[in-house]
């Protein structure tokens, strides 16, 4: 466990320094995050109005999985516009350039069919494991959590592939597979780095928060549950670009043997884990 924390400090010392030389990549995730708020909102009110967000009686009615669908297709194409903006200036940095916001916008732009194609294909499959997940079946849900997770693992790749190739999405998809199946094995080591230590620090920083709760007037209470929200979303943004700068850097590695120099060999070689020993040679796998 603590080389495990050992591990993710220093791949965030590692992510951070990337993120120091381009702070414009944390544009990405923010704008992100607030557009999906929008969306979320947009969905969740009318939804409320109507009575389909209370009355269980239909929620699995066909007209609620079609504004479920139209949710996850939105919020799917936000969310992989954004990464893909950010997988582009991150590539440029890790390669040696000097990205820009407007380059990884670009970037995401001239591949926005592409982009759109996969966030349809993850809204329905998105949708297919929340009609499973709706069964009262444990054993049902426990399936759709294996797959999902699958899926997720299976596809880890498919936007640097997309993005940096200038590949198909059904050739990203493949690709994607083709990678993991070739150099992660059974175990991924890293991929939870960024997230467990920042996890750590959310978890840390409740503690007060929850001593001021118990003993705290209510303005007070307010004043400090809002500044913790307010840490929690820059947290999140935080993490959620050096995870991005991370995973370009494992796909540079997974794709070419490369290790970039913001990051140690070893520290990329540590998240890849394998039933058989593997090496590069060449620069090939």
């Amino acid at each position: 466990m603590f080389t495990s924390i050992s591990r993710s400090i220093t791949l965030i010392k590692a992510s951070w320094a990337v993120l120091m030389k381009d702070k414009e990549i944390l544009l990405f995730p923010v704008l992100s995050g607030i557009i999906c708020l929008i969306i979320a909102a947009s969905f969740l009110i009318p939804a409320v109005i109507l009575g389909a967000g209370l009355n269980t009686e239909h929620q699995s009615s066909p007209f609620v999985y079609v504004g479920i669908f139209l949710f996850y297709l939105i919020t799917y194409f936000v969310v992989i516009f954004f990464n893909a903006g950010l997988v582009a200036c991150a590539h440029i940095r890790l390669t040696g350039g000097d990205p820009t916001f407007f380059d990884g916008i670009t970037a995401a732009r001239k591949n926005i069919g592409q982009i759109f194609i996969w966030a349809l294909i993850s809204a329905t499959i998105g949708l297919i494991l929340q009609a499973i997940r709706d069964n009262n079946n444990i054993i049902a849900q426990v399936i759709s959590s294996f797959i999902g997770v699958a899926w997720s693992l299976l596809t880890f790749f498919v936007i640097p592939v997309m993005i940096i190739e200038k590949r198909g999405t059904i050739a990203s998809i493949q690709e994607s597979a083709s990678l993991f199946k070739r150099t992660w094995g059974e175990t991924v080591i890293g991929q939870g780095g960024v997230a467990l230590i920042f996890i750590l620090i959310a978890l840390i920083a409740f503690v007060p928060v929850t001593l001021v709760l118990m003993v705290g007037s209510a303005t007070i209470s307010i004043a400090v549950i809002s500044l913790y929200l307010l840490l929690l979303i820059i947290l999140f943004v935080i993490a959620n670009a050096m995870q991005g700068v991370y995973n370009t850097a494992l796909y540079l590695y997974a794709k070419d043997g490369v290790v970039p120099d913001a990051f140690s060999k070893e520290l990329i070689e540590n998240a890849f884990q394998s039933k058989h020993a593997s090496s590069f040679q060449g620069g090939n796998i």
